[in-house]
């Protein structure tokens, strides 16, 4: 009998378990989306003050932007295996 309680409260846990991951996937997209928005806002301010710099500015936007979103990646596949495991 005690067995039975075990896994009915095992599985009783794992739908928020997996409503947990889904909602930290979320979380992690929205938040990747967000800083690529203020990287994007800060170069154009940046570029729009020093015109000649354009091209070191675009340079180091597109790397902190693919380091936002590789950040992200890992967020959402931890959600995501959280919501499948």
């Amino acid at each position: 009998m005690a067995l039975l309680t075990v896994l009915l409260q095992a599985a009783a846990a794992s739908g928020l378990a997996k409503a947990g991951g889904a909602v930290g996937a979320g979380i992690a997209a929205i938040a990747a989306g967000i800083g690529v928005g203020n990287i994007g806002k800060s170069a154009l301010e940046s570029i729009a003050r020093q015109p000649e710099a354009a091209n070191d500015i675009r340079a180091n936007m597109i790397l902190a932007a693919a380091l936002v979103e590789g950040v992200a990646l890992f967020g959402v596949i931890a959600g995501l295996l959280a919501v499948v495991l």
